[in-house]
């Protein structure tokens, strides 16, 4: 009898509860997440506190070394590297995160909406996917930025509406799974409607799968708009980005301006591994086999 008392009286462990702990005691989640915080921090705050311009230029202080006024050097046109660096970020982490949850939303809603219908509506969904799936991302995005002025919002749409179909395939592998259980059987038969079933029984069933989707997506859209950038199809000018940063200078690689290559590709280094720590964590502590043993 006392076993029993003692074991009511233990609290009942949520599943998200499981996930936080298997987060919050792997390294690669802390160490992710500190350098896209450092990052974030750099990218956006950095320039309040350096109010330098990232495109004014200084000819007298061409290719300047780091030091003095230009702490990490100057560029050909004598532009401030380290300001150029800030403002380089920006457009990296908005569009890119910002593409990659527009991208998962709508692979999460095709996915739970051709998962639940089935037959006809399924394979039609299923061959539009792999429709999209067959043309690679940059040839849109190439034909967009050739056809019309591009920005942000236009690479944001671009990389979004063309990066959904591997989260959808995901998504509706899971409802496929999902939609023959009992209690969504249980909520048909009460009458609920397709919306209430997917909104209060499948998408809470699939969220594993959803988080774990959208945090590759970010790392394949960050790619991707690294690709574009570096070859002169990605975020417009005049503001730099990291990519770009890169590509323009790899003419001075052998004039001993190592700091135009090494600090752009440096950052943006640094955020993909970001991205992929957290990514990788994330992956595991929604592993099922990984959350047996945690209390």
């Amino acid at each position: 009898m006392a076993q029993v008392a003692t074991e009511a009286a233990m609290p009942v462990i949520t599943a998200g509860q499981r996930r936080w702990r298997s987060l919050s005691r792997h390294p690669l989640f802390w160490a992710g997440s500190t350098l896209l915080v450092l990052l974030a921090l750099f990218s956006f705050v950095g320039p309040d506190v350096y109010p330098k311009s990232p495109i004014a230029t200084h000819i007298a202080h061409t290719l300047a070394p780091p030091g003095g006024a230009f702490p990490l050097g100057a560029d050909v046109l004598g532009r401030n590297e380290l300001a150029r660096l800030m403002v380089g970020g920006q457009g990296f982490l908005l569009v890119g995160f910002v593409s990659a949850a527009v991208a998962s939303a709508l692979g999460v809603l095709i996915g739970l909406v051709s998962g639940l219908a089935g037959g006809l509506v399924d394979r039609a969904f299923m061959w539009f996917t792999d429709t999209v799936l067959g043309i690679p991302q940059l040839v849109p995005l190439f034909l967009v930025v050739v056809l019309f002025r591009p920005n942000d919002g236009t690479m944001i749409a671009v990389l979004g509406l063309t990066g959904w179909p591997l989260v959808a395939r995901l998504v509706r592998g899971d409802v496929l799974s999902a939609r023959e259980r009992e209690y969504v059987e249980s909520a048909r038969s009460g009458g609920a409607t397709p919306g209430r079933i997917m909104r209060r029984h499948l998408l809470p069933n699939v969220m594993g799968t959803v988080v774990v989707a959208a945090s590759g997506q970010v790392s394949t859209t960050l790619l991707v708009l690294a690709t574009a950038s570096f070859l002169g199809y990605g975020l417009p000018p005049p503001n730099p980005n990291w990519a770009g940063m890169v590509a323009s200078s790899r003419q001075y690689l052998y004039d001993n301006s190592w700091w135009l290559l090494w600090l752009p590709g440096l950052a943006f280094v640094l955020l993909q591994l970001s991205v992929n720590f957290v990514a990788d964590a994330l992956r595991q502590a929604f592993d099922p086999k990984n959350q047996r043993g945690l209390a």
